[in-house]
C-alpha cells in the first residue's frame, strides 16, 4: 500500500505538489544569501539591479527554487519600476495570492504554487488586456530562453 499523496496538477499540465524535503533542501542549500533572503524570507532586491530586468529574448521564467514556470517573456513589459514585470502568469494556478499589509500599505503578494518561494507582488496597475503588473524579484527567477513553452517533465522534481 503507497502512502504518497496524490499529485496535484495545473491545467496545463504541471505538477503542483510539494517538492520532496530532500530536494527542496538541497536546492535550498544551493541559493545564494541573496535568493535566500528574498525567496524564503520574503525579501526584496533593490530596484534595478535584477540580473533579469533586461532580459528581452524570447523563453520562460521560471521558479529560481523549484523550476516550476511561472512567466512567458512574451507577457514581461517594461514598467520602469525597477524590477522584472509581466501582465499575467504563465498559468495562474502557478502563483498564490496573498494580502501583505507590511510596510504601511495593503497589497497582493505573490509566491510560487509549488515551492511557496516569494516572487514579488502584483498590481492593479498593468497593461490590458489584464490590467494586472507582476512585479517579480529576479533573484526569484531563473531564465530559460528559447521557448515560451517549457515541458511539464522538464520541470518536475
Amino acid at each position: 500500500m503507497s502512502h504518497d499523496k496524490p499529485k496535484h496538477y495545473s491545467a496545463s499540465g504541471y505538477d503542483l505538489s510539494p517538492l520532496p524535503s530532500i530536494v527542496y533542501e538541497r536546492r535550498v542549500k544551493d541559493l545564494t544569501p541573496e535568493e535566500r533572503r528574498v525567496l524564503l524570507a520574503s525579501g526584496t532586491e533593490t530596484p534595478f539591479c535584477g540580473g533579469l530586468l533586461h532580459e528581452h529574448a524570447a523563453g520562460t521564467f521560471v521558479c529560481r527554487l523549484c523550476t516550476l514556470p511561472l512567466f512567458r517573456s512574451t507577457d514581461k513589459f517594461e514598467s520602469g519600476t525597477g524590477w522584472p514585470s509581466f501582465s499575467r502568469p504563465f498559468d495562474p494556478e502557478h502563483i498564490t495570492r496573498s494580502e501583505d499589509t507590511s510596510h504601511g500599505m495593503s497589497r497582493a503578494e505573490i509566491r510560487c504554487a509549488r515551492c511557496a518561494g516569494h516572487l514579488g507582488h502584483v498590481f492593479p496597475d498593468g497593461p490590458p488586456p489584464t490590467g494586472e503588473r507582476h512585479c517579480v524579484n529576479s533573484v526569484s527567477l531563473r531564465f530559460l530562453p528559447g521557448t515560451d513553452h517549457v515541458s511539464p517533465e522538464d520541470t518536475d522534481a
